[in-house]
Formats: structure tokens, sequence, C-alpha cells
């Protein structure tokens, strides 16, 4: 190919993904707001079977588009941007095609639980910040219209998601509706205003803040409530498995790919599960001598989920814990990191209307615009389930090294937009858990303790490669899925149940966690062993993130590259 078709080319790719990246941001105003483009914070995403075809549609354009550019001649960061737009856009097309947005809630997520806390994701500075926030408010309605609307052509066409991953979302909801007003989570941003705001404007802009919340949310959520309680809940599936759809193995192995971006069997990764759970559990074995407990495995489980010792007393106690450990760790980047995120992270509790169906703790990316930090959400409902042995490897996995060090970094660096605000899940995740390995290397689990606790982790995501496959291809039941993690983990029962539901829910993103940890490990071991004295951690680990968040098959080509090179050097 010539130099000037070669740049044509480029160009033509180059605008291609700039067009596919306003094209998102057009149908998820949510997405531009994340990504820190504000001009469309007056808007909400439309989720309706209509907007959702025209989007499948527009995909497979723009995937014909991308086909017919030649990426021969590209440099190998376009190489990388072509492959991954063209998987990432072939990947949306077949999701979009199963229809599964048309079960679009459960416990963990659906509007309901994040509509409250919008108001925490947007800038609230000017007069028309607050417009915009009030002109989003006015539009939740229809989204709930939309969203019920939705879920009855689920309930028509057997695009339902299993009963058991609906409940506690009706108390959820009526959680929001009994708080008093002035606690509401969607008066709190009209509760404080800037300094410059007239005493008129503020009381004006509350008032109509009150009156749509009261006259047209709260109403609303209510009848979305009564819906899903009385009218959706009891026709959705009694069994849990993704293999109960009529294309459900079809559909099961599509989510494997789509979460892992590996060719993985069910069989094959429950088999790999298997295996890691009996290594770990080889590992926890000795642990239990170290500490000369007197009793079998499954009797130190037992003690570690009761004994009083090992708990915290209040919040205060467990949110204090989370911050020293953080702040140590903060300390300890340098050693094992040349480039670290510009953006800074804090930690809060979960909101009370959410809490007690969530997980143990997530995290929520900052703004795009660098106005809003990352944020580690812990979760203090029921003291008795947040045993302080785990808080170690949970806070190195949710902020640093984990998703805060890797998400903030993605958003910094020179990518296309497009990869700057989306993500790979066995990535993201597997560094998540090999973050959490990190703290061998970096003065923590030092008590034998703690470093159960981080074993305990390692052995939930090892769990999860059994289970997920176990319920959604193989035939378990839920109830054997709990027994299985509660014989092979010191995970409280309510944590259980609720990470064995969410499982339920979100076939197959459950097996990325572990899947992309061993893959990570494998690469740095790889590197260990054919570069020897000449292994430099800290340029692993810029190898392994410097071109944000990447399909596993990809990172496994960059990083041979990466060695070879160093070899050379």
């Amino acid at each position: 190919m010539n130099l000037k078709k070669n740049q044509a080319m480029s160009d033509q790719f180059r605008q291609l993904m700039d067009t596919y990246w306003e094209y998102r941001k057009d149908i998820s105003p949510m997405t531009s707001t994340r990504s820190g483009d504000h001009s469309r914070n007056d808007r909400l995403d439309e989720t309706s079977d209509l907007h959702m075809e025209e989007r499948k549609a527009r995909y497979a354009e723009f995937l014909q588009q991308l086909r017919a550019i030649d990426p021969q001649g590209f440099e190998e960061a376009d190489r990388l941007n072509y492959q991954i737009l063209e998987q990432r856009l072939s990947l949306d097309i077949q999701r979009i095609g199963y229809k599964m947005y048309r079960s679009p809630l459960s416990t963990m997520g659906g509007i309901h639980n994040w509509f409250p806390r919008l108001g925490m994701f947007v800038p609230l500075k000017t007069e028309k910040d607050y417009e915009n926030l009030l002109s989003r408010y006015a539009q939740m309605p229809r989204s709930f219209d939309q969203n019920m609307e939705l879920m009855r052509t689920g309930l028509k066409e057997g695009q339902v998601p299993p009963q058991i991953t609906l409940s506690g979302v009706d108390v959820s909801i009526q959680t929001q509706l009994d708080t008093p007003i002035d606690d509401s989570p969607y008066m709190k941003p009209f509760q404080k205003f800037p300094d410059h705001f007239s005493a008129d404007l503020q009381n004006d802009l509350q008032g109509r803040a009150l009156e749509i919340v009261t006259d047209q949310i709260f109403p609303k959520l209510e009848e979305f409530r009564k819906f899903v309680k009385e009218e959706y809940e009891p026709h959705c599936r009694e069994k849990v498995g993704a293999s109960e759809f009529d294309n459900g193995q079809e559909y099961y192995q599509h989510c494997i790919t789509y979460f892992t971006s590996l060719t993985l069997t069910a069989q094959e990764i429950h088999d790999i599960g298997l295996s890691e759970v009996k290594r770990i559990r080889e590992e926890m074995e000795a642990i239990r001598k170290q500490v000369d407990f007197q009793g079998d495995l499954q009797a130190f489980f037992e003690y570690l989920r009761t004994d009083p010792q090992f708990y915290p007393q209040n919040k205060e106690q467990l949110m204090e814990r989370t911050a020293f450990v953080l702040k140590k760790i903060d300390g300890k980047l340098p050693e094992i990191f040349k480039t670290l995120p510009r953006l800074p992270y804090g930690i809060k509790e979960i909101p009370d209307y959410q809490a007690p169906n969530s997980t143990t703790a997530y995290y929520m990316p900052g703004a795009g615009d660098g106005t809003r930090s990352g944020t580690y959400y812990v979760n203090t409902y029921d003291l008795k389930s947040r045993p302080l042995y785990e808080v170690e490897a949970l806070s190195l996995h949710e902020a640093v090294p984990g998703h805060h060090l890797q998400l903030a970094l993605q958003q910094e660096i020179e990518i296309p937009t497009f990869r700057k605000y989306s993500s790979y899940t066995s990535f993201v995740e597997g560094w998540g858990l090999y973050s959490e390995r990190l703290g061998l290397e970096t003065g923590f689990y030092e008590d034998p303790y703690s470093n159960f606790g981080r074993l305990s982790y390692e052995m939930w995501r090892a769990c999860r490669l059994v289970v997920d496959t176990g319920m959604h291809a193989l035939g378990w039941s839920r109830q054997q899925a709990i027994d299985f993690m509660a014989d092979n983990s010191s995970l409280t029962l309510l944590n259980i149940t609720n990470e064995v539901d969410r499982y339920i829910g979100w076939p197959g993103q459950a097996v990325a966690y572990k899947l992309g940890e061993l893959k990570i490990r494998e690469l740095r071991k790889r590197a260990e062993d054919a570069l020897g004295s000449k292994f430099d951690i800290r340029e692993f680990h810029d190898a392994v993130l410097l071109d944000g968040s990447i399909p596993l098959s990809v990172l496994e080509d960059k990083i041979d590259r990466w060695i070879a090179t160093q070899i050379q050097n």
C-alpha cells in the first residue's frame, strides 16, 4: 500500500472512531456525563425497544464501515484500536440481539438505584447545572415508563430474570419513599448552593425540585414498586440458570466471551475453578495450622464467621480501618509502579437504601474532566458480616493498586476517547484480583488472619468459576451454589447469598475475575522467566496498564512483544 493511500485509510479510521464515540454519547447522555462532556447533561438515556433496535442497526453500519478500512499499513497503536473497536462492535451487536435489555432490573442495579445518586455525578456550580438536573428529574417518570414497557415485553417474549434476583427491590424503593423529604437523596443537591446564588434563586430551584420529586418522581416510584411486586416478579422464572432460556446455552457462551474475551467453554472454566479451589484450600489449611486452631477447616471457617473479635463494633471502626489500609498502600505505590494517576480517590458508605442487597464494596470511577474523584464505597450494613481481616484485600482490590489506579490512569493516558470510558471485565477485575496479591510484596497480610482474608477473597473468585458455570450451564440449583461457597470459604452467609444472587442475575460476569488474574499472573511469570535479572516490576506494570483495558488475548500479544523488546535492550 502506498504512503498516500495508507494515510487516507488512517484518517478515515480516526474519523470513524470519533463518529462512533459521538454517537455513543448521543444515545447515552449518562456516558457523556461520566466522560466529562456535559453538553448533554439535560437528558437521560432512552431505553425503549425501538431505540435498542436502532442502536443495533447503527452499530452494524459502523462495523461495515470499519471492515471496509484496510489496517495493514497502520501504526501499532491504531492496529490495536482497530482490533478493539471491531471486537466491541461485534459483541455489542450480538448482545443486543439476545434482547436481555428487556430485563433491566435486579437487587444490584436498575434505575431505582441509579436515579437517587444522579446529583452526585454532575457538576453543580452554575444555574445552568441545576436547570440540567431539574430537566433530568422531569424525565425520570418517562424512564420508569420505558423500563416497565420493556419488562412487560420481556414477560411476553420470555426475557425475564429469576425471581430471586428481584427479592428486596420493592423494599429498596419503599425505603426511598419512606425517607423524610429533607433527607431524600433526590433533594440533597438542592439543600446547599454556591455562595453566589441569590436567596430568591435558591428558593426557586429548591421549590421546583421539591415539586418534581413529590408530584412526579415519588408517584412514579410507587407505581414502579407496585408493578415490580405485583405484576412482574410473580411471573419471572423460578429456575436460576441462563440455560433455561430457549437459546440458553448459546447465550451463556456469549456471556463468557463478552465478559472474558476468551473462548473457553463452561466446562473448561468449571474445571479450572475446581483446580484453583483445591490449591487455595491447601494454603488455607497451612494458615489454620499456623495459628494452631484445634479443629478442621470447616470449623475454622465457622470460627472466623462468628467470633466477635474479627468484626467492627461500629461503622466508624470499619471506615477508619479502611482509611488506614489505603493510606498505607498509597505510600508503597512508587515502589511497584512507574506511572501513577493524578486523580485522587475517596471512601464513602454505600447508601442505606442500597446497602442490604449490595456487595461488600464497589468502586465508582471519577469524572472524565477531573472534577470528581474516584470513590470506594464500603458497605457498613450488618457489621457482623464485615470481617476486619478482609479489609486489606478488599481495599487493595477496589481502590489502589486496583480499580482506582487502573481506571483513573486509563482516563488520563493518550488513547482514543471511546476506549477511555469502556472496559473489558476480565482485564479490569483481573487486575483488581492481581492487585490483592501485590500486597504480599508490599508489607501487607503480615497477620495470618489478614492473609487468610486474602486467601478467602481468592477462594471467593475461584468458587465463582465453579458456581457460575454450575448454575448457568450444568444444572446447579441456587442452594448448591450457596453450599459450595460456604463449604470452601469463610465468607459470611449474607455475603455468600448476595453474591450467588448476583451471579444468577449477571451470567458470565463473575468468571472474568479469576480468569483475568490468572492470565496476568501467567504473563508476569513468563516475563520473569524470560528476563531474569532484567525483569523490572515497575516496567512490567506500565506494559500492562498503559494501553488501558484491553482483551486478554490482545494483552498476551502485547506482553510477548514487550518481553522481546526488553531482551534486545
